[in-house]
Formats: structure tokens, sequence, C-alpha cells
């Protein structure tokens, strides 16, 4: 019989370090859509476990991305979201980059003869689009295409490059991002915590697969449902959701050990205003899901923390996903 993972993986600081630079380091996670960044000089910065980062669209059109991070005395250069930044300059000491990231000027100074403004450009990092979609990486153990795995097959059919994106919704859970990641990969909880969801499926014929670097999940929709019956989740911390006319993405990153930031975008492809009313409804449906996991993960959490849990069995046949999710956290974090 196969066990949940012990509560200390959710709760111990010095697990979460350790996830930090083998797992959040060390592979790609996706920002959103990459049309944000067709026009010179946008920018999105982002968090993701605890590194400040951002990508770049330069005036030479090229898209670059580097950590959010001053070289003078580590200052945030950017606040978190989208933007458009002609001129990179520190606000602390009004360092000034080029957006390539090469140092050009250092505002009063002062004259040192072994300075060179040369020795101290941005960290860089790396970026790529695929299907419309921007992904940034520090250091990744692989490239992108391979850390995909199945995802790419598995959305071969969606003509994902059409759909445009409309609007954006933030979210921060007090829960650590495998006790979110765990609701989020097994459709179990719907009966207990999604009843609308719940009458709009066919439940017993909910199916959870995981994939290569992913995991699969689908459903037969009844009238009346929103949604497209077809839900993926990418390692290590993604989503992409298609339904009728578009599709939602989410980014799933820690802010810590006990606390996770959703960012969803979602898409489609007819923006008329004809259709805003029913766009707004796919929004809200969506957003009033997230906000049901909330509850059941936030008082998970807790009582990981309090000591009293105590590894429960998986179900070979709804949880297998975790199965999957949690033995790849292990191989790659040790215990």
């Amino acid at each position: 019989m196969l066990h949940n993972m012990e509560a200390r993986w959710y709760v111990d600081p010095a697990l979460y370090e350790r996830e930090r630079q083998v797992i959040f380091r060390r592979h790609w996670h996706l920002l959103g859509p990459a049309s944000e960044l067709d026009e010179p000089g946008r920018y999105l910065a982002v968090e993701i476990a605890g590194w400040k980062l951002f990508a770049q669209r330069g005036q030479d059109g090229v898209l670059r991305a580097f950590h959010n991070v001053c070289r003078h005395r580590g200052a945030r250069l950017l606040e978190e979201g989208t933007g458009r930044c002609d001129r990179l300059q520190c606000p602390y000491h009004l360092w000034v980059y080029e957006q390539d990231g090469s140092l050009r000027n250092t505002p009063f100074f002062g004259e040192d003869p072994s300075f060179k403004l040369e020795d101290w450009p941005l960290q860089p990092i790396l970026v790529e689009v695929w299907r419309g979609l921007l992904f940034v990486a520090i250091e990744p153990a692989t490239g992108l295409v391979e850390q995909l795995g199945d995802m790419p097959r598995e959305l071969a059919e969606f003509p994902l490059e059409t759909f445009r994106p409309m609007t954006s919704a933030r979210f921060v859970m007090a829960a650590n991002w495998k006790t979110y990641t765990d609701n989020f990969i097994e459709g179990y909880h719907i009966p207990g915590i999604h009843p609308g969801f719940g009458r709009v499926i066919d439940f017993a014929r909910f199916e959870t697969v995981a994939l290569g670097n992913a995991v699969r999940m689908t459903a037969p929709q009844k009238d009346g449902s929103i949604y497209g019956g077809k839900w993926m989740w990418g390692w290590p911390g993604w989503t992409l959701s298609t339904f009728p006319g578009g599709m939602n993405t989410s980014r799933i990153t820690p802010l810590g050990v006990n606390s996770t930031e959703l960012v969803y975008h979602f898409y489609f492809a007819d923006l008329s205003p004809e259709t805003e009313a029913a766009r707004n409804q796919v929004v809200e449906t969506n957003c009033g899901i997230v906000r049901e996991d909330f509850g059941i993960c936030e008082h998970t959490q807790l009582n990981y923390a309090s000591g009293a849990y105590r590894p429960g069995p998986l179900s070979p046949r709804q949880e297998q996903s975790l199965i999957w999710f949690q033995d790849r956290v292990r191989q790659l974090v040790g215990d």
C-alpha cells in the first residue's frame, strides 16, 4: 500500500530550501502569454521560489531575461508585474543598465581604477517561447522541449497560438506548493469540494493519468458545462486547461515553505464585445473553483504543521498522479 508524503515534506524549511535549489533553480517555469512582450521595452517581472526575475523585449527586438537584482547592492530593478521600461535604472543608487544587461552608468560612484563597467552586467537567465507561451529558467538541467515531455503531444490538436489573452488573476494561498499541487492533480476531491463542478461532469468517468513530466485529467461533460473536459498539469508547476473557444494557464510557484502564488491567464479566440458576458462567466467560474480549493489546502497545511498527521494511504485509482509527483520530488531532493 502506498502512502502520502510525511508531513515534514510540507513544513520543513530545510527541505524547502533543497527544493528551491534542485527543482526551481534547475527547471523551466511558465510566466504567461508571450504576447505581453511583443513590443520593444515591454517587460514581465516575477518571483519564483524567492528568485526575483524579469523578461523583456529589447529595442532590437530580442527577448532576454535576467535576475531582477542590481549588481551594486542587490536592489530590485523592476516591480513585479508587466509594464514598459526603456531605461533600466536601479531605484536605489541610480545605476543604469542597457537592455542587453550591460552596465552603462554609475552616477556619483567616484573614481576607482579597478572598477570596470563591463565587469558588472546583470545576471542573465534563459528564456524561450513555446506555442505562444513564455518560459524562463535559471540553470536548467534540460532544454525546454525535453522538460515538456508529453505535453506537446497532448496539446497538439488545440490551436493555442490563436487564443489571445484577455485577463489574469493572482491568488496567494497559505499552503505549501506541494499541498496545492497534490490537490490539483487528482479529481478525488471534486464531489466534496467542488459540487457545482461535479454536477456538470460525469465524475464516474473522471480519469487522471500520469505521463512524461505531465498529468492529464479528462472527464465527459454534461449540459451546462463551460469546460472542455481536459486539464493538463506540467512539471514542476504549471497548468493548461482548454475549453470551447479558449484556454487558461496557471503558474504554481512557492513564495515560501507555507505560501504559494497562483497566477492565472485566460485566453479566448473571440474578444469581441458580443462575447464579453460569456467570457466573464468562464473566468469567474474558473476562479471560483480555485477559491474553493483555498480552504481545504490551507486547513490541510495547518494539520501538517500541527504534528498530528500520519501519512494516509493513496488511492491506486484516484491518486496515481500523486504517487508519480511525490516520487519525483523525493528522487530529486533526496531524503
